[in-house]
């Protein structure tokens, strides 16, 4: 795996790193959504990036999803990660990120994202390091401090968990 690039101002955010935000469609997952015949939602995710969650919480970093949309399968794979803070249904993220920070003693400055479009653009102008998936819409790409080398859904969780990982225990 190639790793991107680090400017001083990005590594010194990497430091700072608390917490990471992960959005689902086109994060956690690569971003189709599949529904059967009994319309029921189907999600992928990445073995790899559960493996980067785990090293993530085992190293004290706080982690939080959100998404606009809700979905059973999200719920199931927090569990399985053991992530306890997840936000879905959301329309405004940026009140979700207020909530987050408040419970857990955070300031925006150590929480960083990880988005692939749009809606992710309210909580990257907010957090301390906004990260886009390689894969993400060019304005994202744009926006962001950090883009991976990775798409969603194909191990770019893991990928920012092995970088932040090197940097905080450089």
């Amino acid at each position: 795996m190639t790793s991107p690039e680090l400017t001083a101002l990005v590594k010194a955010k990497l430091e700072a790193t608390r917490a990471v935000i992960l959005d689902v469609d086109g994060v956690m997952t690569n971003g189709i959504i599949s529904i059967d015949d009994r319309g029921n939602e189907l999600k992928a995710f990445h073995v790899h990036d559960g493996y980067g969650v785990n090293a993530l919480i085992q190293n004290g970093i706080r982690m939080a999803i959100m998404s606009g949309r809700t979905s059973a399968a999200v719920e199931q794979r927090a569990r399985e990660l053991n992530i306890t803070d997840v936000y879905q249904g959301l329309t405004d993220k940026s009140a979700a990120l207020a909530e987050f920070a408040r419970s857990h003693g955070l300031n925006y400055v150590e929480i960083a994202h990880i988005g692939d479009d749009i809606p992710d653009l309210v909580l990257f102008g907010r957090v301390g390091l906004a990260v886009a998936v390689a894969n993400a819409v060019p304005r994202l790409k744009e926006a962001a401090d950090l883009v991976l080398t990775r798409a969603g859904g194909t191990g770019a969780i893991r990928e920012f968990s092995d970088l932040l990982l090197s940097v905080q225990q450089a």
